[in-house]
């Protein structure tokens, strides 16, 4: 996706998080881990699932993201 601006263009990239189109201006986040640092979410707390296919917790920081994958994160909530 390219943005024009007064000074040139802007190449913007996208992550498809949980069914919502992310837009991330300076490239998406280089792994699992980094998106869920930019995010703010514990990787304990969350499964992590990229174009249908589940990845280990273990492999998070090992996992490279790229423009347009689909990201499904789901979180754990305890209760009674």
């Amino acid at each position: 996706m390219l943005f024009l601006f007064f000074g040139g263009v802007i190449k913007v990239e996208v992550l498809n998080i949980n069914g919502a189109e992310r837009q991330f201006a300076d490239g998406v986040p280089a792994t699992i881990a980094d998106l869920l640092n930019h995010l703010g979410i514990k990787a304990a707390t969350v499964v992590a699932e990229i174009d249908g296919t589940i990845v280990h917790r273990d492999k998070f920081a090992k996992t490279n993201l790229r423009h347009g994958q689909s990201i499904e994160l789901v979180r754990f909530a305890g209760g009674g």
